[in-house]
Parts: C-alpha cells; structure tokens; sequence
C-alpha cells in the first residue's frame, strides 16, 4: 500500500498459548487424540459449575435489566459491593468510582498499555504472561523490558535484580507482577510485594498487579492483596471471575486504581482509560449483577475450598513424578492451576526427538522445526503433541530465554491425570536421551556437546 498501516508493535503480539491449537487440531484430524493442557479454562477441562450458580444466573436472565447497557465504569451496586469488599481488608481504601469494569481482563490488559505514553515502559517479570508482555512491547515498538523469576528459588523475583534494571532503565515507569503467577504457579510473600512497593516508591513509579488468581491458592500458601502494602503509591490491580467462579466466558474483568489522587500524571492516566471505556459505552451486564449475588452464597467458600483441595492434590502428584525425572527443574506450584518446568542447560538440542508414528504428522513436525530461530523447548513441544497427543506451551513464549514449558492442573480426573503426568515424565526422559552418544558437526554442535556432556553427567 502506499502508506504502512501496520503497527509498530505487530510483530511483538504473539500468544503461543492458543497458537499451537491450530497444530494441535491439525495432529488430531490426523488421528491423535490430543489432551489440552495449553490454555487455562476450567469449564473446557471438565470441571462443573455447581447448580447453584447456575440458579443463580437463570434467575439474573429473568431480569429484564440484565439485558441492558450498563454505566460505563460499570454496575453501581457491584462497584459499591467490590469496594467495600475491599476496604474490610484494610490497607488502601478505594471508592465505587476507583473500579472500571471491561470486557474481559484481556481487554483491560490491553488498555492499560495501550494508553500509556509510547515512551513509557512497565517492566514485566521474566517468564510472564503473554497477554501482558506482548500488550506492553505492542504498545512501545520494542522487545519486553524484563525482571527474571528465578526457578532454582521456587520462581521468587530478584528483588536486587529488580531494583538495579528500573535504576539504569529510565524509561521504566511501571512494574507488573502476577500474584498467583502465571505460568510459574508461584505465589509472592508480603515482604515480596513490600520490596516491590519499596521501589516503586523510590523510583516513583506505578505498579500494575494481576490478582486473578488471588484466592486461588494451596500448598500452605497465601496471598496478600496488593492493597495490603501499597500505601501511598499509585498501582492498578487486576481482578475478574474467568478463573475463580470459574466464568471464563462471561469476559467480565475489572481493575481497582488505588491512589489516583496522588500523583496527577497517573490521574490523568487513568482518566483516560476511563475515557477509552466510554467509547464502548458498557461492559457485560449480566455477570455483573451475578458477582455480589455468587461471593456471598453460604455454598460459595466450601465450593472454592474443594477446587483449592483438588489443585494441591494434583500438584503434588505432578511435583512427585516429575521431579525424579533427571534434566529438569520443578517447583511444587502454590496458586494458580500451573506448573512451570524447566530444562536444565544443556539437557535438551536441536537433535533429539520422540518417535512418531505417522509419516504425515512427523512430516509436519519437521516442517515446524525446520525453522531458523525455533527454540529448543519448542521443538520439544512439538514432538512430546505429535509422539502423546499431550500439549503443553513451550516457556520461551513466555517472555524468557529459559526453556521449559507451563503446563495445566485442571484435569478433573485423578487417574487421567496421573496417567498423563508419567507418559509426560517418560516422553522427556526418552526425548533427552534420544540423543546420547550423537556426534554432530556446524551450527548445532554446541547444542549436543553440551547434551552429551550433560547425559554423561547423568549415566
């Protein structure tokens, strides 16, 4: 065309996520039946939504007002609700007017950077979440600016770290973290987010915090809302239902603004979230209404009890197998339903790989990893989908250069779930060692030198 209309952050959007659906659908209309461990919705794994709530939200579509437009910023009634729920706390106080509701957090997510100055950049743990590390790269033109979580210290960020990236970046105006964590199932202590706040208030700046996962919890861990410690510096906190009731559906997300009043450039800020939401006119009615309605049902803290329960039990069964397994690095996860695994350096190259059986499905292997730039734990991937029909994420995609990958625990079937952790366990022992013994010359032989030195280690 004779003008460019392409963005200048296309190329930093990227959701891996549900991009290796499309493989995945090609490898079972090939005949592979395939078990998706990719993308995190409860309801497509299996899990019921108790009748109750189901009642619940039968009677709200009764209502003829459940149909309507809503108020921008979202219901009244449930604003007020959420504030209050929030001030019981203590910490921050907020009103009904510092919640905005959208469709969905993704659509948050994306607002959020998107209006933020072109220049400004939110500094995002290493590995993260790709909604939120390809937003913000989107909306700057440019690669992530990153703090790494650290898996040989059951994911914990490096707060040294941290501190030295904002002072020698001074186009960081932000700091994202995601408590519970996604992809690590890491959850943050309170001197954690304390050491986080203190930089932010140092270096004034802002804090952005996903707390969808926040009462998704197990292992003996729990989480402190970021309201807890912020004080007096700005921060957004990201909430919705997509996980916890679980409504991933409904796309019904909102975001509490603490501190607006503080610092006038992130009111105006704000306010212009404010005004993009606007254009839009409103929000999801309906599971607006049902909010209040679902938090306070004398069933609703057992229901997300038995959920907690199920999660610890199934991250332990996952944790016991997987971490007999020689060249990775597991932690037990804490919240969240994910588990982040990483290959140790030099377990895994360019020259293993699992059997296939199908001619056409190993064709169409090839044809992805045949790529300049593929990395290595993609590749495993690609293999452990076609060789068990499992599909996980490859971790690069989460914004890091650790290889590993995330995958789920919402299988709601103990046996299957079992069964699926050890053909997992020995497709990576097998993959692994697929290469012992290789000798290789070029590009990749700094790869296999470093596996076959490794597989010595371990033999």
């Amino acid at each position: 065309m004779r003008t460019n209309i392409v963005h200048i952050g296309a190329g930093e959007l990227t959701y891996e996520i549900r991009n290796i659906v499309r493989i995945a659908e090609k490898i079972r209309d090939l005949g592979i039946p395939v078990k998706m461990e990719n993308i995190g919705d409860p309801v497509a794994k299996g899990e019921k939504i108790p009748d109750w709530m189901k009642n619940i939200v039968s009677e709200l579509a009764l209502d003829n007002n459940s149909y309507s437009y809503c108020p921008t910023q979202g219901v009244l009634e449930t604003r007020k609700y959420l504030a209050d729920f929030n001030n019981k706390k203590g910490g921050a106080q907020i009103c009904y007017d510092d919640i905005i509701f959208f469709n969905g957090l993704g659509d948050a997510i994306t607002k959020v950077y998107t209006f933020l100055n072109r220049t400004a950049r939110v500094i995002t743990p290493s590995p993260t979440y790709t909604t939120h590390s390809s937003s913000e790269a989107a909306h700057a033109g440019l690669p992530p600016v990153c703090y790494p979580l650290d898996p040989d210290n059951g994911w914990h960020p490096d707060i040294s770290e941290l501190r030295k990236r904002v002072k020698y970046n001074p186009a960081v105006a932000g700091i994202l973290l995601i408590n519970p964590d996604n992809p690590t199932g890491a959850v943050f202590s309170e001197q954690i987010l304390a050491d986080i706040v203190s930089i932010a208030k140092d270096f004034d700046l802002f804090i952005i915090a996903d707390e969808i996962y926040q009462n998704l919890t197990f292992n003996g861990a729990k989480t402190v809302p970021l309201s807890q410690v912020i004080g007096n510096v700005p921060a957004i906190c990201m909430k919705g239902i997509s996980k916890e009731l679980p409504w991933p559906g409904a796309r019904c997300g909102w975001i509490e603004v603490y501190n607006a009043d503080k610092d006038p450039t992130f009111g105006k800020y704000i306010g212009s979230i404010l005004n993009a939401k606007m254009v839009e006119v409103c929000s999801t009615t309906l599971p607006q209404i049902a909010i209040p309605k679902i938090f306070e049902h004398p069933q609703y803290p057992s229901f997300l009890k038995m959920r907690q329960k199920r999660y610890e039990k199934f991250s332990k069964i996952a944790f016991d197998r997987l971490k007999k397994v020689p060249g990775v690095i597991v932690n037990r996860p804490e919240g969240a339903f994910y588990m982040g695994v990483v290959f140790e350096d030099g377990a895994i190259n360019h020259q293993q790989h699992l059997p296939i059986k199908s001619r056409e499905i190993r064709e169409l292997v090839e044809s992805l990893i045949n790529v300049p730039g593929v990395a290595p734990d993609k590749r495993f991937v690609y293999y452990l989908l076609a060789s068990t029909g499992i599909c996980v994420v490859p971790l690069t995609s989460f914004s890091t250069e650790i290889n590993g990958f995330r995958m789920t625990l919402l299988e709601p079937d103990e046996d299957i779930f079992t069964e699926n952790i050890n053909i997992l366990a020995n497709a990576i022992e097998e993959y692994i060692h697929s290469s012992k013994g290789l000798i290789v010359s070029g590009a990749d032989s700094l790869f296999s030198n470093q596996s076959i030195e490794w597989a010595k280690n371990y033999n």
